[in-house]
């Protein structure tokens, strides 16, 4: 196909495959695009003339991709990314005038700590816009990254997709929150011999924390395991159970003095808080402002 011919080409079949290629279910494509199923159902069979190609295969209740889809979708995704990037760069942002809507993912501690600061001031400097936040962390942040779900995260993050950048924000300390009223810090056997809380978003029951102690020839015993920060401070208040939580979270869950933070009583090894996004918004002018306010709000204090 010329470039001439191109002007026959309707760009939303290339958006519909790749999140076909992405998503490989047609009630899924149509939930993430806003459009309905059969919509989809007639976009891919138009790709499949377009291509003389089947594209998808039903496997049960998947599509599986032929070869020549994958070698289709690893050529067209590098160029739909840059013609993103050229679009959203001849696009002024004003962010006093914009509706746009940003997509976060943020792993529990940062949304609970850090992002009421971060929203206020971008509902302060851009009234009008909408922020969607996709709960992450290190396992769900790569795949939402790719798929586009989400434009920018923050979190502890390891594997990253190859295009994905990233940038730390902070070193993540921690305090042991504790809710009884007995005076002074707790001894290492202190810490020890109390029951433990943990907040883990898989239901594990071990963390960072442990393995720091493990190498103290120490151990912790953990009794009570919940995904989220926000229920710490009922759970927490008025028992012997203490949690070893982020410092910025623990900031927020003693703030109304039913709970205290302290520090503990080892050398913790820190983990670093980090913001990772998809290289086709590197240079969009909104997401690099978003960017920059992440930066501000949630980057350590100097």
């Amino acid at each position: 196909m010329n470039r001439s011919e191109l002007r026959h080409l309707d760009m939303s079949l290339l958006v519909i495959f790749e999140a076909l290629m992405n998503e490989r279910n047609l009630t899924r494509v149509g939930e993430k695009l806003f459009i309905t199923q059969s919509t989809v159902s007639a976009a891919l069979s138009r790709l499949r003339d377009l291509f003389d190609d089947p594209l998808l295969i039903r496997s049960g209740r998947q599509m599986e991709p032929t070869a020549r889809a994958l070698h289709i979708y690893e050529e067209l995704r590098p160029a739909l990314d840059t013609i993103s990037s050229a679009v959203s760069r001849a696009k002024a942002f004003e962010p006093a005038t914009s509706t746009n809507v940003f997509r976060l993912g943020l792993s529990d501690d940062a949304e609970f700590g850090l992002f009421p600061q971060l929203l206020a001031t971008l509902q302060q400097e851009a009234p009008n816009i909408v922020v969607v936040v996709r709960r992450a962390n290190y396992l769900l942040m790569p795949a939402l990254l790719s798929t586009g779900e989400i434009s920018v995260g923050v979190s502890y993050t390891t594997d990253l997709p190859a295009n994905a950048k990233r940038r730390k924000l902070r070193d993540i300390g921690v305090k042991v929150l504790r809710g009884d009223l007995r005076p002074g810090p707790l001894t290492l056997d202190e810490y020890c011999a109390r029951p433990h809380a943990l907040v883990s978003f898989s239901g594990d029951l071990s963390g960072n924390i442990d393995l720091d102690l493990a190498c103290l020839g120490r151990s912790r015993r953990v009794v009570l395991a919940v995904p989220q920060f926000g229920s710490l401070r009922a759970l927490l208040r008025n028992t012997e159970m203490i949690a070893t939580v982020p410092d910025y979270a623990a900031c927020i869950l003693a703030e109304d003095g039913s709970l205290r933070a302290d520090d503990t009583p080892f050398e913790v090894n820190r983990a670093e808080l980090s913001m990772a996004w998809g290289g086709a918004y590197d240079s969009d002018p909104a997401e690099t402002w978003l960017r920059e306010h992440i930066r501000q709000s949630m980057a350590a204090p100097a």
